[in-house]
This record gives C-alpha cells, sequence and structure tokens, in this order.
C-alpha cells in the first residue's frame, strides 16, 4: 500500500513500495499507477563462508496471488526474495532496512531526489539517487555484489495481454563512460518531436561496475534466464555478444523489450560496510499543448507539443545524471539540512507527519512546470489521467506548502490568473486554459476561488516584496473585485447574496459565511495592495465595504454558536445547506490569519464558529455514518465531515460532498482551530488524518480527494505556520512567531530569500540558516521585539548567510518604546 515518490517538481515520478519494490513508474508525463516496467529491480548476491545467496532486494510479496497469469513474468516474482522489510520515510528521505537470515549481510536502502527550498530548479530534477549499504556482520569476508536492471521506458504506448509494454519507435540502450558516471542510457529513434520522445539512465559512480546494456532478447524470458545465470556464480557481468539467439528475419510482433543492467561489487572484511550508489534519471520533454482533460476545455493545440521546463535546461536525460552527480554534494547537504530543520524541528509529531508528507504532491504528476518556468496543475491525478485541469483556484486555495517553499511557482500562477483568465467584466476563469495558448473555458466565476485569488496575490506580495508582480495584476484585481460587487452582492449592503459556484461544484444562493468570509478577506488583502500602488481612495472603499459587511454578515448569519445560510426554503433549490454547520464556513478567516490580516469577523463569534465545526462535524468513529457520495473514510476510523446538522432541518438533497471527508480541509479547520487557541482541538483532527494514512490502509504520502496527490491536502503545511506563527513581511523585513504554546519552541522557518530554524524559549531566539539568505530588519516573537546579543543595532538591516546562526535576546520594555 505504500508508495514512497522520487522525482523532481513538474518532472513525473517512480515509487519505492514498503517491499523495496521500484513501483509505479509515471515518468512520460501523464499518471501511471500501478504502472509495470517490466523486469526493472534490485539484486543482491553474496559469497561468504556459507557459500552463495542470490535474491532480488525486496521482501516477499505477502500476495495476493491471483493475477490472470499468477504474477507475469516481468515480475519475476519466482526468483528469491528477503524474509522482511521495514520502511520509513521521512520526506524526502527514504529508507529501508532489510533483513533475511541467510544473508550475511544487513543491507538498508536510502534514496532520494534533491529538494532545496526556495529552488524549484534544484528541486525538480527528474532523477532519484538510491544507495543501498550492506554490512558483513559474520567473521570472515564477503563478497557483495548490487545489480539494478530497468527496462527502457521510452516509447511505451501500452500493455498486451501479457501485461508487457508496446512500443512505438525502437528503443535502444548503449553504454557510456564519463567522469564519475558509468551506466546505460535507454533511447529511441522517434522523431524529438514525437510525444513519447525521451531518454533514460541507469548508471552508478563506481569506476569498476560492470553491465550487461542490452539483454538477449527472445521470443520468451531468455534475457533473464541469462541475466540470473550469470550474476549467480560471480556478481560480474558482461555486454552480450548477440542480439538473440532466434535468427532474423523478427516477426513483426517480436519484442521490443530492451532491458540493461549494472551491478557494483565489494568485497568486505569483518564489520566492514560499503555503499551502492545507483542513480536513475529520465527525459520526456514533449507533453500535448492542451490539458485533455475530464472537464474538456478548448484542447485545439493537442496537435502540437510544448516542452516541459526541465527540457528547456537538460537536453536528455545523460545530461541530468551528469547535473545531479557534479552538483550532488551541494544538493544533499540541502535536502539533508531541509530534512534536519524539519524532522529535528519541536513542532507536535503529526503536524511534522502531515506536512512532510503532503510535499509529494508538488513533485507528482498533479503539478508540472512548461517552458519559461510556467507553474501549472491538476486538482489530482487519477491512475491514468490527469484530473480536473486548470489549476482550479477554488481548489488551490488550500494550498500553502508551495507558497512557502517554492514562492516562484505561485507567483507564476497568480500572473496567469490575473494576466491572462480575467475577463473584462471581471469574471476570473477559475481553470486556467492560457497556459497552453488555447481559449479561455467559459463557466461561471468561482467566488471563493476569485476571492481567494486576490488573498493569495496578497500573500505573495508579503512572501516576496515583488512590487512588479502587484503592478502587474493590479487592474485585474480591480475587476476581480468590482465583479463581486456588481455580480455577486445584489443590494449593495457588502453582503454577497445572489449565486454563487464554489468548490463543491455546486451553487449556494443568498447569504453564507464561506463566500462573504472570502470576500472580507479579499477586501482587505485588495486595500494593502492598494496602498502600495498609490490608490488610497480605494484602500478605503475596500476597508470601509469589509467593515460593514462584517457586520452585515454577522447580524444576519451567526445563530449563537455558528454561522449558516440564510435562504428561505432550503429545499426550493437542490446542494444548499441552509441551518448547517458548514465546516468551510469560515474559510476565508484562515487564510487572512495565514497572511497576517487578523480577524476580519467578530474574534469570540469567529472562535465559536469553529469550535462548533469541531464539535459537530469531527467524528471519532465513522461506522454510523450514513453518506450515498465517495467514501474517504469509513467504518472505525476518525474524520471531519463537510458538514452537518446539528439542529435538524437537513435539506432532502443536501450540497454535493456535504457528507465526505476531505483531508484538505481537515487541515483548513486544524489550522483554524490552533490560530484560535483551539490546539488540542487542531492537533486531534490532524492526528485523525494520518492515522488513516498509516501505510497499510492508505499510503502515507498519498492523499486521494478527486485523484491521487490531491492538492487541497499542501493545506497541511498550514498547521505548521499556525502552531508556530510565523509571519514573514518582505517589504518591512519582518520575521515574527507567534507560537501556539507556551513551551520552548523549535521550527523550521522560510523567507523569501533564505531558510533554516528558529529555536525559542524564554531568553530569546536562535536563528540559523540554512540556505540561501535572510536579510532581516525585525525580529518578534509572541509580540515582543528581539535584537542580537553581539551588539549589532537592532533597527538595522541584519544580513544572516546561510551556515551562520545568530542569538537574539528580548528587547527591554523601554527599548521597544523608543
Amino acid at each position: 500500500m505504500s508508495a514512497f515518490l522520487l522525482g523532481g517538481i513538474g518532472t513525473g515520478n517512480f515509487s519505492i513500495g514498503a517491499r523495496g519494490e521500484l513501483r509505479d513508474w509515471e515518468l512520460a508525463n501523464r499518471p501511471n499507477k500501478g504502472g509495470r516496467l517490466p523486469f526493472s529491480f534490485f539484486a543482491i548476491r553474496t559469497s561468504g563462508p556459507k557459500g552463495v545467496t542470490a535474491h532480488v532486494l525486496e521482501a516477499a510479496d505477502p500476495g495476493p496471488h491471483s493475477g490472470d497469469q499468477g504474477h507475469y513474468a516481468g515480475s519475476v516474482a519466482g526468483l528469491p526474495r528477503l524474509a522482511e522489510s521495514r520502511m520509513r520515510g521521512e520526506y524526502p528521505l527514504l529508507r529501508i532496512d532489510f533483513e533475511d537470515p541467510q544473508l550475511p549481510v544487513e543491507v538498508k536502502l536510502e534514496a532520494f531526489t534533491p529538494f532545496v527550498p526556495l529552488d524549484a530548479d534544484a528541486s525538480g530534477l527528474p532523477a532519484a539517487i538510491m544507495r543501498y549499504r550492506a554490512t558483513n556482520r559474520t567473521d570472515a569476508p564477503v563478497e557483495v555484489t548490487i545489480a539494478g536492471s530497468m527496462t527502457n521506458p521510452v516509447g511505451i504506448t501500452g500493455y498486451n495481454v501479457f501485461h508487457f509494454p508496446d512500443f512505438k519507435g525502437n528503443p535502444s540502450n548503449t553504454w557510456f563512460e564519463e567522469d564519475a558516471l558509468r551506466g546505460v542510457v535507454y533511447s529511441t529513434d522517434l522523431s524529438t518531436d514525437d510525444l513519447l520522445y525521451g531518454s533514460a539512465v541507469l548508471a552508478t559512480t563506481d569506476p569498476e561496475a560492470t553491465a550487461k546494456p542490452q539483454w538477449l532478447s527472445g521470443y520468451w524470458q531468455d534475457g533473464v534466464q541469462v541475466f540470473w545465470n550469470e550474476f549467480v556464480p560471480s556478481g560480474k557481468l558482461n555486454p552480450e555478444e548477440r542480439f538473440s539467439i532466434d535468427q532474423p528475419p523478427y516477426a513483426e510482433w517480436f519484442t521490443k523489450l530492451r532491458v540493461g543492467s549494472v551491478a557494483v561489487q565489494r568485497k568486505l572484511a569483518p564489520g566492514e560496510s560499503a555503499q551502492f550508489e545507483f542513480l536513475i534519471a529520465w527525459h520526456f520533454p514533449n507533453r500535448p499543448r492542451a490539458w485533455l482533460g475530464n472537464i474538456n476545455l478548448d484542447n485545439s493545440g493537442a496537435d502540437q507539443i510544448i516542452r516541459n521546463h526541465y527540457a528547456t535546461l537538460y537536453p536528455d536525460a545523460r545530461s541530468v545524471a551528469r547535473q545531479l552527480i557534479k552538483e550532488l554534494p551541494a544538493l544533499e547537504t540541502s535536502t539533508r539540512a531541509f530534512h534536519e530543520s524539519l524532522f529535528g524541528s519541536s513542532l507536535p509529531h503529526e503536524i511534522i507527519d502531515a506536512a512532510s508528507a503532503n510535499l509529494t504532491v508538488i513533485r507528482s504528476t498533479t503539478c508540472f512546470r512548461l517552458e519559461g518556468g510556467v507553474f501549472a496543475a491538476w486538482e489530482g491525478s487519477f491512475d491514468h489521467s490527469g484530473s480536473c485541469e486548470g489549476t482550479c483556484t477554488h481548489v488551490w486555495n488550500y494550498a500553502q506548502s508551495i507558497a512557502w517553499l517554492f514562492p516562484e511557482l505561485e507567483r507564476s500562477a497568480r500572473r496567469t490568473e490575473f494576466l491572462h483568465e480575467v475577463r473584462e467584466d471581471g469574471r476570473m476563469n477559475f481553470r486556467a486554459n492560457s497556459v497552453f495558448g488555447n481559449s479561455p473555458w467559459d463557466f461561471h466565476a468561482a467566488v471563493d476561488g476569485q476571492l481567494g485569488a486576490v488573498v493569495r496575490l496578497y500573500r505573495e506580495w508579503r512572501f516576496s516584496g515583488d512590487k512588479a508582480l502587484v503592478q502587474e495584476c493590479w487592474p485585474g484585481v480591480k475587476r476581480v473585485i468590482g465583479y463581486a460587487c456588481e455580480h455577486w452582492d445584489s443590494n449593495g449592503d457588502a453582503v454577497l447574496d445572489s449565486e454563487q459556484h464554489n468548490t463543491y461544484d455546486i451553487e449556494f444562493h443568498g447569504e453564507n459565511s464561506l463566500a462573504n468570509s472570502m470576500f472580507f478577506a479579499a477586501l482587505l488583502a485588495a486595500a494593502e495592495l492598494a496602498e502600495l500602488v498609490g490608490e488610497p481612495e480605494t484602500a478605503t472603499f475596500y476597508r470601509d465595504s469589509a467593515r460593514d459587511g462584517s457586520v452585515r454578515m454577522d447580524d444576519l448569519l451567526y445563530n449563537g454558536e455558528y454561522y449558516v445560510q440564510r435562504i428561505a426554503d432550503v429545499d426550493a433549490r437542490r446542494y444548499q445547506y441552509g441551518t448547517g454547520c458548514l465546516s468551510d464556513q469560515v474559510f476565508g478567516q484562515t487564510l487572512a490569519h495565514l497572511v497576517g490580516l487578523g480577524h476580519i469577523l467578530p474574534a469570540e463569534h469567529v472562535r465559536s464558529s469553529i469550535r462548533s465545526v469541531y464539535r459537530y462535524n469531527f467524528r471519532r468513529d465513522l461506522a454510523d455514518q450514513q453518506s450515498v457520495q465517495r467514501t474517504y473514510a469509513l467504518n472505525r476510523e476518525a474524520g471531519l465531515v463537510l458538514c452537518s446538522w446539528p439542529e435538524g432541518s437537513r435539506p432532502a438533497i443536501p450540497f454535493v460532498y456535504s457528507d465526505e471527508v476531505w483531508t484538505g480541509i481537515e487541515y483548513q479547520v486544524a489550522t483554524h482551530l490552533i490560530y484560535e487557541g483551539f490546539v488540542e482541538e487542531g492537533l486531534e483532527i490532524v492526528r485523525s488524518v494520518r492515522a488513516r494514512h498509516n501505510g497499510t490502509t492508505r499510503s502515507p504520502w498519498n492523499e486521494v480527494e478527486c485523484g491521487n496527490h490531491y492538492a487541497r491536502s499542501l493545506a497541511s503545511w498550514g498547521c505548521l505556520l499556525a502552531f508556530s506563527g510565523a509571519q514573514w513581511d518582505a517589504a518591512k523585513y519582518r520575521l515574527s512567531f507567534q507560537p501556539a504554546t507556551t513551551t520552548p519552541l523549535n521550527t523550521f522557518f522560510s523567507t523569501g530569500t533564505g531558510w533554516g530554524s528558529i529555536s525559542i524559549d524564554s531568553n530569546g531566539a536562535r536563528i540559523t540558516v540554512r540556505g540561501g539568505r535572510v536579510s532581516l530588519r525585525t525580529l518578534a516573537v509572541a509580540g515582543r521585539t528581539l535584537k542580537p546579543t553581539d551588539g549589532r543595532d537592532a533597527g538595522r538591516s541584519l544580513e544572516i548567510e546561510a551556515g551562520h546562526s545568530i542569538q537574539f535576546s528580548y528587547q527591554k520594555p523601554q527599548e521597544e518604546q523608543q
């Protein structure tokens, strides 16, 4: 069930399962869950005091064993496996410990793809490092060989009835040696502008490696039999002297399967350890210039290609591998520093687990980058196609991780939305088709997506200080706000009340707090942006509207416990919620907290509302839950439903999805609970999500909604922000924290130019920058200003370079007043 993704941002990926198996090959610009690449595995051979052993480097498969051909031949399920494996994934690092009493050595695997905060290119390599480490646990020398084998993945069009791939073009394998690398290049004779064109590499850094660049081809399993026959006795591999035992001419259907292997051998003294390093790299440059998704946006460019961003940096997989090895010391140092800053923090384990595990979304097939660095994404990934195209604004509203780790990608998305997807009347297309240059989608505007985009633009400004971004987007912002006022506020009272399409894929009618909390947050964010571009009158109008609307909405919708929908007859229209307790009822307030706007509605009413969401919608046991909708949590599991009706009056047909459990909304609610001081309640929700993704019933690295690796789960980073209370204001060079508890805190932090860790206690704080550079004028904790202990002027800009730490102490009250 568990599958740990390896691959970069926008590059595709493959995964390693809990047994150590290579699985889910998704390299060629499309999802492919369950995708097989036959004869792609690692094997270990030992020769020691008790003789020779040879195993596939995976734990035994527990089943089921009921395939239509048992286990197909490409899985080599009939070769010996190891007895046990233990998987520990702390994204972006994976470790698997193998155990087998027959082995004279202890074997561990560590695998990763470089992950460098604030550097999307360094984190966007289509490659993975795999390191096996063997330790001799006997009192005699042991010879150990580890071999990696991989099928050429280029040009695959589908699979035949025997579960082997069919190919377009003719794949070929060749051996290469250069500098610190040697291995197999997998290529094709397809045209460079073919959608399936690409290349791949399986290589090692060991100068003494042996190889079989291309296995023997045959009608049956000749190649794997010859490979195993050669591997077991000596552990050394040799190139084949002939293509096939079968004589030409070959039938049209003769296999195009091209498998290559690389082997590394070491002799270990008693107690000695050795590392066996491999890498897999790939390069599939072309994708269709269209989404070709299930929403059916205009796909008129589908017969043309557009290149992936990474393909503009590297011409082929060999150059990717070369760059990875050249920069590996620095890339690995940064990757491990990020891991240590996050997993070495004092944040609650469930927050670290949720925030880190869902980073896989960014590097899954859900996200991609086009030439020019343009970021685009699906909502998620179905098993074999993208899910719901267009970087959907009302889903990506929830995501926080990218904004704090790879902000250039979010800035790219804001430019797409405000420069290319806002119509003259102010309606924003909530599914972007401009990234491919195709015609815009003609549909309703999404009230939450459109207004949330304004808040997110303000977030990008605060984090980057990029005034040019705001100036470019400002005309679109004014049209977007104007549309809300003209089309969703029928009576001009600054409370939205007209038909409002939203993230539940339906329209709410009448006043409701989801739309209006988003409206007030957007107005206040837009007011800040208006001041920035020199329009104080516009800023005043927006602030006044937010103030008046907030008072009016609170009076209309607050029932003494939480906010409801104002609608005369909840059954007059389908898909409403009326007096229900909506989990997203004050989502706009969550976004406002995340960007430092403070309370946009009466604070006590907000606290009561979010506490009511926890009280009524969080179920510790879903066994009696009645839902005819999709099911993401069930039986004795705990989860937060999207809506409940504690006072009765449930509509006959409530809004779509109302009885479902979505992890992204669970994280949104948990984030808000923590901000409002309900820390344990928020943590309980996060724990329940991660308990469901325990590696047995669901993969810890794949939170599903409408598709795998669903974007909304990136709301999990908000829990980290809420618990630490981190805020970065780039224009003021101000870094502040409002910890959720009074206990000492050590946490990861990031700014627009640097990242690292900060330790906070009653004596002050210590900042350690692990990457980039942090320019700091003010550091504040719980409202108190701190100053450097080395005597530097606290009011002047302070530059902290990577690898450096500075201790700060709290200023005395009189100093703060000055």
